[in-house]
């Protein structure tokens, strides 16, 4: 089985899918001739022709307007944002659009549109090029939204992601494109969308967490029996995996990259409040980054949770 990394395994799940799929095309700034900004897009053009692999103006707001108007008519678009910072100007056409044309039609049409982009800090980019501000678009009825954690649920989430007849936001962390390589099965195989999964079993605390910080948590040293869950689907988020380790555990942190205030994080603590409040020996603690803007280069270690951080939390949850 090869070993990949992430930018390979998008690049495979999308060829994978082209050549199953007719239907499906793929649209953006530079997804064509370059390859796409990161490459995950490379030899598509060649392979496929310029009739699927598009290249666009620099308009965000065009390129998913488009590609929602490919959905609609029965194709299976897929929109390249180079890095989430950018799909700010879109977001109205994901709002007003996308997540409403299911209900606004009472299903006579569906919007099986995927929409990619790089997120996350990590690369040492300037602001707009970092960006962590999944809760945005986990606000939205009627869209998905997922953040792989490696190249092999990479591949399995885009390719479901692909199949899916509604809406889905795949979230692909900048920092892990070639940060490390797992083994990818060429061909078939499909990672649930709205199901997590248990990374590690663990007895005394569960950490919670997506996208690249689930690498800093695996890696976080501490003497203690941690369960970490892998959210992967964010919006709707599997609950019930996260219910039962808690319950298990009796203890939660929370791990992610975006500001602390209206962190998606905040949602999984009030969820494990209501439902498992009986069960805790100890406060739910977040690790997040802090409310102000993406720093500068220089700053940016000190704005990104780190293993020491995730560390210290865990550490004074146990202490209860």
């Amino acid at each position: 089985m090869a070993r990949l990394t992430m930018v390979q395994a998008v690049n495979l799940a999308l060829r994978e899918e082209m050549e199953r799929d007719e239907r499906v095309v793929i649209l953006g700034e530079d997804v064509g001739r370059d390859g796409g900004v990161f490459r995950a897009t490379e030899g598509l053009l060649e392979r496929f022709g310029s009739d699927r692999v598009i290249d666009t103006p620099i308009s965000e707001s065009g390129i998913v307007g488009a590609a929602i108007g490919m959905a609609a008519y029965g194709l299976r678009p897929v929109a390249e944002i180079q890095f989430m910072g950018f799909v700010y100007a879109a977001f109205d056409q994901l709002v007003s659009h996308a997540g409403r044309l299911r209900s606004r039609s009472r299903s006579r049409f569906t919007c099986p549109l995927v929409v990619r982009t790089p997120y996350g800090g990590g690369i040492k980019a300037p602001e707009l090029h970092e960006e962590s501000t999944e809760a945005f678009f986990c606000h939205l009825p009627g869209v998905t939204v997922v953040a792989p954690s490696g190249p092999y649920t990479a591949k399995g989430l885009l390719l479901a992601a692909l199949r899916d007849p509604d809406p889905v936001i795949v979230l692909e962390p900048t920092r892990l494109y070639r940060l490390f390589r797992e083994e990818v099965p060429e061909g078939e195989y499909t990672v649930p969308l709205g199901q997590a999964r248990v990374a590690r079993e663990g007895g005394d605390v569960t950490v919670i967490a997506w996208g690249s910080m689930l690498e800093r948590v695996l890696k976080t040293a501490t003497p203690h029996d941690v369960e970490v869950i892998d959210l992967l689907t964010l919006n709707p988020f599997d609950a019930g995996t996260v219910l039962a380790s808690v319950r298990k555990t009796g203890r939660a942190v929370i791990v992610h990259e975006a500001p602390l205030t209206g962190g998606f994080g905040a949602e999984i603590a009030a969820t494990i409040a209501a439902e498992a409040i009986l069960y805790l020996r100890g406060p739910v603690v977040r690790v997040a980054a802090p409310d102000v803007v993406i720093p500068l280069p220089k700053l940016e270690d000190r704005y990104l949770p780190t293993t020491d951080r995730i560390g210290r939390a865990i550490a004074d949850v146990m202490r209860y």
